[in-house]
C-alpha cells in the first residue's frame, strides 16, 4: 500500500467529480481527469497551495473544519467521510487498533446456532475466522475458505460462484479500502493487498478508485455446482468484544427455491462430512 494514503483518496476522488458535476462551468479543453486542484480548492475554502500539500503529502494533519469542507467538495458518502477522517489520523485515535484474530467460545456456539443459514466470522482484511458447516458448504467450489478477497480474485472458481463477478469484486476492494482507513500500516493487510495487486490487474484497477464501502446488507445471487443458484441477502454485525471482527449471516426468503436449495446443500454436506459443525481458521 502507498505510504500516502490521505492524498491518493483525495486525488482519486478528485479525479471522479466533472465540473458539471459541482455546479463549475467549463472552459477550453481540460487535460486532468477529473476536476483541478485549485477548483476542489475554491469549492473547500482553503488555498491551493493548502490542497496541494494534502495532496502531495507534505501536509498531514487537517484540522475537522478543513476535512468537512473537503469532504463536501468531494461529495464523499458517510462511509467515504469517516473514511477521510481515518486517514487524516482525526477523531481521537491513538496508535494502532488492536484486531483480535480469535473467535471466542460464545461466537463459536452463536455460528452453530444458524444451522438453517450460512454464517462467518470476518476480521478486516476478509480473513475468515471460523465457519459455520453450512457456510462451509456455500463455499465448497473454492480451494481454500480462507481469505474473502483471494477467492474472489484469485481463485477461479470465484468467476463462476459470483453471478455478478464485477459487483463482488467492487465490494470486496471497497471493504480492503476501509480496512486501510482504520490502519494502513497493517502488516497483514499491505501483504495482501500487494498480492493481490501482483496478481489480478481487475483487483489493481478498483484499488486505484478508492470506493470505500462496508458491509451491512445486501442481495447475492451465488451460483453452486450442487444446487443451482442462490439468491440470498446478508446481515453483517460488528463483534462487540472483539473490534475488527464481524459476524455475517447469509439468509433466503422463507419458502422460496433458495431456502430448500439452502436445506439441500446442508443435507448433502452432512453425508459429506466427517468434521465438526463449525471450523475455525485462527
Amino acid at each position: 500500500m502507498a505510504a500516502n494514503e490521505l492524498g491518493d483518496f483525495l486525488r482519486a476522488r478528485r479525479g471522479r467529480l466533472r465540473p458539471a458535476d459541482v455546479g463549475l462551468r467549463e472552459h477550453g479543453q481540460r487535460r486532468v481527469t477529473g476536476l483541478r486542484r485549485e477548483e476542489i480548492a475554491v469549492l473547500a475554502g482553503v488555498s491551493a497551495d493548502y490542497y496541494t500539500r494534502l495532496e502531495q503529502g507534505r501536509e498531514r494533519h487537517p484540522s475537522a473544519q478543513v476535512l468537512d469542507a473537503l469532504s463536501g467538495a468531494l461529495e464523499l458518502d458517510a462511509e467515504a467521510h469517516e473514511h477521510l477522517y481515518r486517514l487524516a489520523g482525526t477523531g481521537g485515535r491513538t496508535g494502532r487498533a488492536v484486531v483480535r484474530e480469535v473467535v471466542g467460545p460464545a461466537l463459536r456456539q452463536l455460528l452453530d446456532g444458524y444451522p438453517g443459514a450460512p454464517a462467518f466470522v470476518l476480521n478486516r482484511a476478509l480473513d475468515i475466522l471460523a465457519v459455520n458447516a453450512l457456510g462451509a458448504a456455500l463455499y465448497s467450489p473454492f480451494a481454500a475458505v480462507d481469505n474473502l478477497a483471494e477467492m474472489v480474485f484469485l481463485d477461479p472458481a470465484g468467476r463462476s460462484f459470483y453471478v455478478d463477478w464485477p459487483r463482488a469484486a467492487e465490494a470486496t476492494v471497497a471493504s480492503l479500502r476501509l480496512a486501510a482507513g482504520y490502519d494502513a500500516h497493517d502488516p497483514r493487510l499491505a501483504r495482501l493487498v500487494d498480492a493481490l495487486g501482483d496478481h489480478s490487474p481487475e483487483f489493481a484497477g478498483l484499488w486505484r478508485t478508492h470506493e470505500v464501502r462496508g458491509k451491512t446488507r445486501q442481495a447475492k445471487e451465488l451460483a453452486h455446482p450442487d444446487v443451482g443458484v442462490l439468491s440470498l441477502t446478508y446481515q453483517a454485525f460488528d463483534v462487540r468484544d472483539a473490534p475488527g471482527q464481524q459476524l455475517v449471516v447469509y439468509q433466503a426468503e422463507a419458502g422460496s427455491p433458495s431456502a430448500n436449495a439452502l436445506s439441500l446443500l446442508g443435507t448433502l454436506a452432512a453425508t459429506r462430512r466427517g468434521h465438526p459443525a463449525s471450523r475455525s481458521f485462527s
